[in-house]
This record gives structure tokens, sequence and C-alpha cells, in this order.
């Protein structure tokens, strides 16, 4: 922990932890230990709230860390760190099993040299400066989380919720993973390749209502006739104008943002279901399994079933 970190990083993996151990026999339990780089208690969050860490610097852990996790926020060590951290966090970084971040928490790990040559994520608002700043890492705005080696890094927020339930799965599987899910009424089936936040909300960012309302219908009509002539028509403009005016709006062409929120429909489906191929297809908007997978393969280089594979294999997929 550190001055001025996000309060809801710190707190969300504390209890995902935390309620874990209550349906953990003894013996497999967590040790949980909040380590700051000051010694001052308690100790003033992004947005003020207080955090008590019993005067617990990180220069007084002792033994293996099996797991460090940083959390994200506003503090001078996320760019700024002193060497004497920096030099912790790499000796860290070759010692731990494991070591993520939540949010900017990713700026330490990348100032230790933790993210050199790997692919890891960040709050989207942040990625292309976490991108310039730190060039050897290969930083991709879109998933929740990402694993690379023993390093995660996940997203803004509540996407270190769902770091540290995929980090629960791998140490003691998916029956506990999922209750801890239910106590803390959260949903677990969101892989670490799910985007950030949708394509519909990414980019329903236009003041024209009829073009709103329109993407609206169309999340709403997947299977429906959603070509350009009928969503002109749909518009009462011409083809041309509706051509002009979507694709200035919405920064894509119509054509385009129809497949890529079938796509979007299609993702959920197969993380989410065990709908056949063609079932999720027709539902989506695609004449068949096949042209659905051509347009995986298009958009995500990757085909349906090789998706679905990967997902389930990753543990945090799931529901019928």
């Amino acid at each position: 922990m550190y001055p001025r970190m996000r309060e809801m990083d710190v707190a969300s993996v504390t209890d995902v932890f935390s309620t874990a151990n209550t349906l953990l026999p003894a013996s497999k339990q967590y040790r949980i230990c909040h380590a700051s780089t000051v010694e001052s208690d308690p100790l003033d969050g992004m947005y003020g709230l207080g955090f008590r860490n019993n005067g617990m610097h990180y220069t007084a852990v002792r033994g293996p860390v099996d797991t460090l996790i940083v959390p994200g926020g506003m503090g001078t060590e996320l760019t700024d760190p002193p060497p004497k951290l920096v030099k912790w966090m790499q000796k860290q970084g070759q010692n731990a099993r494991r070591v993520g971040s939540v949010c900017t928490g990713a700026w330490l790990l990348a100032q230790a040299g933790l993210l050199d040559g790997r692919r890891a994520t960040t709050h989207w608002a942040w990625a292309k400066q976490l991108a310039s700043t730190f060039p050897k890492v290969n930083v991709d705005a879109d998933p929740i989380w990402v694993k690379d080696g023993n390093i995660y890094t996940s997203a803004g927020a509540t996407s270190g919720i769902d770091l540290s339930l995929a980090l629960v799965e791998e140490d003691h599987g998916r029956k506990v993973a999922l209750e801890v899910a239910r106590q803390l009424v959260v949903f677990l089936c969101r892989p670490g390749n799910q985007a950030q936040f949708s394509v519909s909300l990414r980019d329903q960012n236009t003041e024209d209502r009829l073009l709103s309302d329109l993407q609206i219908w169309m999340q709403e009509h997947l299977a429906a006739d959603l070509s350009v002539p009928a969503l002109a028509d749909k518009a009462m403009m011409s083809e041309r104008n509706f051509q002009r005016v979507f694709t200035r709006e919405i920064g894509m062409p119509p054509s385009q943002y129809v497949e890529q929120i079938r796509i979007e429909a299609a993702r959920r489906k197969l993380e989410r279901s065990t709908r056949g191929m063609e079932e999720i297809a027709m539902a989506c908007g695609y004449n068949s399994a096949d042209v659905m997978g051509r347009s995986f393969l298009r958009q995500l280089k990757i085909t349906p079933t090789e998706y679905r594979s990967r997902v389930r294999s990753s543990g945090i997929a799931g529901g019928a």
C-alpha cells in the first residue's frame, strides 16, 4: 500500500482472499499482509478513506512472499518510486510465486522492469501512457486481466475482483472460487480476455438521439436484417447519408459496427453457455456457424471452438 492508493483496489482484493479463508481449512488459508511504503497510520487513500496498517513497512516483510499485489491509485510511488522500493520489487519478482497489479499498479511493476517483454494491461484510460512510458512492455488495453508467466495485471476497479477470483481458482479450484463469488454476490464468469467495456458502451458516445436509439435496437435485434439498406430505412435516411452520418458519429462504418456487436454477443454466449455453434450463430445474426467462424477468424484470429476451449481451460468461464 502507499499514500493515495485507490481504496477499492485494496478492499476488493482483500475481501476475495479473506472470504476464501472462511471456506478453507486452517492449513490451506491465506495469510494476508498489508505492507506499506510509509509507516504512518492511518494511511490516506485516493479518496480520503484511511487504512490502518499497524506500521508494517514493506522492508519489514520477512520470509517468502507467495503472491504480491500492487493496487492502483495516484500515489507518486507508482511514477517516481524510491530506488529501495524498486529494488525490493525486483527481488519479489524473482522470488515470489506470482506478482500482480490492479489498474495503475502496473506502473510500479513496470518501474521495476517486471513487465519488460511481457504482455500486460491496465485501465483503458492509462494504457497508451503506460505503453509510451515503458516501450518494452506489450500493453494490451482490451482485456480485464492478463497473465504472462508469473506476472498478472488487471484493469481498473472491479477487475481486481476478477483477477483475485482467478488466483483463488488456481489455488483451490473452481468450486471454492464460485462460492467466494456467491458470497460476494459478484459474477465469476468473466475470463481475462473479456473486453474492459463492451462495443455498445464504447461507441454510444453520439449525441444523435436517433443513432443512439438505433444502436440499442441493433443490440436487441442481432438476428434481424442489419444491412445498410435496412438500417438506413429504419433511420429514415438515404443509404448514402446514413453511411456518412453513422461513420462520422460512431467512428466506424455500419457494417463494421454490426460485425463487432455480433462477435461480442457470440463471445458472451460461448463463455457463459453450452449452446451449440449453430444455435449461437443464428441467435447472433449469422446465417450459419461457418459464417460466424469466418467473422471470428477475421476479427479475433481464432475460431469460435478454439475461443470456447481457451476460455474453458482458463478456468474462469462457466454457466449453462
